[in-house]
């Protein structure tokens, strides 16, 4: 938890509080179903709520933007997120029920009232977003092909409506149709854990 007072040290008493709820309810919903490798619950923090702000560190949300997180898990990056920005709305969206049920019941019992968790795959989602959240859920160009009916041609932000995904390791291959317009944001410039190296944000404006 320091962690995340360490790098977003304006947090208001409401936040901190959320934040902190997550350890015990992840903790807990993880060995019902399994959300979370067992093996990395320790690092939750770390490796899952902080890595989840990093797009926090690329894009501030104004208030009234409309966010999709696709193929959410347990709800990463988009409880985390939807902490930090109150007034952003989130929908997170995944085809494993199980999963978005932890979403669901974890965004419920910190009291998000911003966060949307339902059981969908993405090519059923018909909504328009602002912006595509995602953590390495699958390729960029797998990615695009789905998500691109759901841009908005609505602009609210400093930056053009698109996708911001999370990736590991080298990107350049993926980013090879796209080279063009995508910008790869190492998280280690902002964040200074070992854990971080060679863990990216990819902005892709659509």
């Amino acid at each position: 938890m320091e962690l995340i007072q360490k790098y977003f040290p304006r947090l208001s008493e409401e936040q901190l509080r959320q934040f902190n709820m997550l350890y015990e309810l992840y903790a807990d919903w993880n060995q019902k179903i399994n959300v979370i490798s067992r093996k990395d619950i320790e690092n939750l923090y770390e490796h899952h709520v902080l890595h989840s702000l990093a797009i926090a560190k690329a894009i501030s949300f104004r208030p009234g933007t409309e966010v999709l997180d696709f193929g959410t898990g347990g709800g990463f990056p988009g409880i985390p997120l939807a902490i930090l920005f109150p007034e952003t709305r989130f929908k997170l969206i995944d085809g494993t029920g199980k999963k978005i049920r932890v979403a669901t019941e974890v965004s419920n019992a910190i009291g998000l009232k911003n966060c949307f968790p339902e059981h969908l795959r993405g090519e059923q989602e018909k909504g328009k977003y602002d912006f595509v959240v995602s953590r390495a859920v699958m390729p960029l160009s797998d990615l695009v092909k789905i998500v691109k009916k759901n841009i908005s041609h609505t602009q609210r932000n400093a930056s053009a409506n698109g996708i911001f995904t999370l990736k590991g390791g080298d990107v350049q291959a993926e980013i090879q149709n796209f080279r063009r317009f995508a910008e790869v944001m190492d998280i280690s410039q902002w964040f200074e854990e070992e854990w971080f190296k060679e863990k990216h944000v990819v902005y892709l404006p659509l």
